[in-house]
């Protein structure tokens, strides 16, 4: 890290706020002076030492996503400090670039992680000078940005956005959710250094931006009603060259195809907070109900977690850019997720078997309280025990090893919180083509925080740590 960025850390990593927006989650009590203190040493000290991935493959340093995670959930700053232990433990440390990035050659090293630190130093002065949304929207989503013949490299700038199964969106989402300009200019980079899968640029940026606000279109649960009926999308294979880029290779067009009806209007308020919802709720049941079977333990796949987890920063994301952005956005976001749940072997959900087979009330096992005789005796005692399901899983999910646990279970939290209140039977999911949405209930979020707090090991009350499965869900081969 260059002398300059380890003297300008401090003003980068300011005590969290957050706009006032119901999309927006709000931060559990719990926060202090203290947490604010060590969550605020902690991200000051990771943009300084550490770089943005911690090995030659790419893979991803979470130690800023814990910690905001962790202090929005209200943990002591001691839990904070001690994540940070535990994931700058195997990080990789800052190191120079081979020469500085300029206007002038922004372009020539797109995807190149030796040049990180010249891309953290160029976007800290372009956040100070043109504010963290204004930056976004110009190396983002501009189109000189994304489409330029003339540049060394293909630059598809929002492709690389949504790359690295979300990371970079995920890592720039929490900086505008907390309004926190180092993880702006993190994320920022951290897009610049990943891979790009040009064939998106098919339904992404372009000349033909009118076209995706026409109309109401489809329900998103449509077109994953459509997708499942489709042969040879249930074909995919883990490869060796990648699942997710075999599936954009040779299926994007077709999933383009299926997409073609849910449109947006970013010019429209209602509807682009309808939109979100829809993706909310859609990557909770992918993940959710995708991962439940009635014979087999439930699969907290590792890959589908992740759209749940980034699901969470979009009405930060709509509340600070422009409709055609916005559109752009949640468009590519959900070709990004269809195409990350058909690469993992598309698993269909069984919705009406999930809400028979599955409690709306999970409870932690282990060492319980004693209530004194003079507690309320609801008529389901266990109720005394654990008068609100989800305090436990908070609890276990900011003291487990994993350091992806509470971002899922804050995500699933907030939505408990938006949609907890609806009823079964509603007409919006009741009359669209995907099978069972008429059973859908806000006991949705509860019921996939507890299997997954399950499956992870509830380690607070002395279970052993589970893992994220990888296996998938493909079909055998003949």
């Amino acid at each position: 890290m260059s002398s300059s960025n380890k003297h300008s850390a401090s003003d980068l990593f300011p005590v969290p706020s957050s706009l006032s927006s119901p999309l927006i989650p709000k931060h559990w009590p719990g926060i202090s002076t203290e947490s604010t203190a060590a969550l605020q040493e902690v991200l000051k000290d990771n943009h300084v030492k550490w770089n943005i991935f911690f090995n030659d493959s790419g893979f991803h340093n979470h130690i800023a996503h814990r910690a905001i995670a962790y202090w929005a959930l209200g943990a002591a700053g001691d839990l904070i400090k001690a994540g940070y232990k535990a994931d700058s433990s195997y990080q990789r440390p800052a190191f120079e670039s081979p020469e500085k990035i300029t206007e002038k050659n922004f372009k020539d090293h797109l995807g190149d992680r030796q040049y990180y630190e010249a891309y953290l130093t160029f976007f800290t002065e372009m956040v100070r000078q043109k504010g963290a949304a204004a930056a976004v929207e110009q190396y983002i989503f501009a189109k000189d940005v994304n489409i330029d013949p003339s540049a060394k490299k293909k630059p598809d700038m929002f492709n690389r956005f949504l790359g690295g199964l979300v990371h970079p969106m995920i890592h720039l989402g929490y900086g505008l959710e907390f309004n926190i300009p180092g993880m702006v200019i993190e994320g920022n980079v951290k897009e610049n250094t990943e891979d790009t899968f040009s064939r998106f640029k098919s339904l992404l940026i372009s000349s033909g931006d009118s076209k995706l606000a026409s109309g109401h279109g489809a329900h998103v649960f449509t077109v994953v009603a459509r997708i499942i009926k489709d042969p040879e999308l249930g074909k995919v294979q883990d490869t060796d060259t990648g699942m997710f880029a075999y599936t954009i290779k040779n299926h994007v067009s077709k999933i383009i195809e299926y997409m073609a009806d849910w449109r947006v209007d970013g010019t429209n308020a209602a509807d682009v907070d309808n939109k979100v919802q829809e993706l909310s709720w859609l990557n909770s049941i992918l993940y959710g109900i995708g991962g439940w079977s009635k014979d087999k333990p439930f699969n907290a796949d590792f890959f589908h977690m992740h759209l749940v987890t980034s699901s969470i920063f979009l009405g930060s994301y709509v509340a600070c850019l422009k409709p055609s952005s916005v559109e752009h956005l949640l468009r590519g976001y959900l070709l990004v997720s269809l195409a990350w749940w058909i690469s993992r072997g598309r698993p269909a959900p069984k919705i009406s078997e999930f809400y028979a087979s599955t409690t709306s009330y999970p409870t932690p096992s282990g060492a319980v309280p004693s209530p004194h005789k003079d507690a309320l005796q609801p008529t389901d005692l266990t109720k005394v025990i654990t008068p609100n399901p989800w305090l436990p899983i908070i609890q276990t999910s900011i003291v487990h090893p994993d350091d992806h646990l509470p971002k899922l279970q804050r995500a699933l939290a907030h939505y408990a919180s938006l949609y907890g209140t609806r009823e079964a039977g509603q007409e919006d999911f009741a009359v669209t083509e995907l099978e069972g949405a008429e059973k859908l209930d806000g006991s949705l979020f509860i019921r996939v925080a507890g299997l997954t707090a399950e499956r992870l090991g509830r380690v607070r009350e002395g279970k052993e740590a589970g893992h994220w499965d990888r296996n998938g869900f493909y079909q055998a081969k003949l």
